[in-house]
């Protein structure tokens, strides 16, 4: 059993922010799959489904970004015993990636990012997948925080179509054929795309 999990904030004022990019692929998955995600469970939203073969959960921690940890942990503790190495999945954005950048790592430190610093400090592990999709600006920012709460631009709103798409085939690669393969094929397409 998967257990693939969008970070973001909770609340309709951050639904089209920048730090929200996990929860709009969440919803991406959930909707090719049928899968709807609305049970409360952990401090998250939870939706049960088949991906590619694979059983998994659709995760949308309800805790805000920084306490992201204690709903991922929580959810690890209740699930299948198993390797959380290969069974978790963490999907959030990346300040350090330029915009629409997609990097697929088997595990790795939280480079920055708070929601994937309290999951690593709450599992006491780095060694899970995780997906980040860049949002990095052509411009310097003074303000990450600001930045990174703010709603996309008109432009890259545009193209946020494409880089769910994208994000959500390798996902699906992830699933089918592991992240080995899955980081060997999308090495080039994706993160130079």
């Amino acid at each position: 059993m998967h257990l693939i999990v969008g970070l973001g904030n909770p609340g309709s004022e951050y639904e089209w922010t920048r730090h929200n990019v996990g929860f709009m692929l969440i919803d991406k998955l959930a909707a090719d799959a049928g899968v709807t995600v609305k049970r409360r469970e952990c401090r998250s939203l939870v939706g049960s489904g088949v991906i590619e073969g694979e059983r998994l959960r659709l995760v949308k921690a309800q805790t805000f970004m920084n306490l992201s940890g204690e709903a991922v942990a929580c959810l690890v503790a209740k699930g299948e015993p198993g390797e959380v190495g290969k069974s978790l999945i963490v999907l959030s954005d990346d300040l350090a990636l330029p915009f629409g950048t997609i990097r697929l790592r088997a595990r790795g430190s939280a480079g920055g990012h708070n929601g994937l610093k309290s999951i690593i400090a709450a599992l006491g592990t780095n060694e899970f997948i995780r997906l980040r999709i860049g949002i990095q600006p052509d411009h310097p920012v003074s303000e990450a925080r600001k930045f990174v709460l703010d709603e996309f631009a008109p432009a890259e709103r545009r193209a946020l179509k494409e880089i769910l798409d994208r994000s959500a085939d390798a996902v699906r690669t992830v699933l089918r054929e592991g992240i080995v393969k899955a980081m060997s094929l999308y090495k080039q397409g994706i993160e130079n795309a």
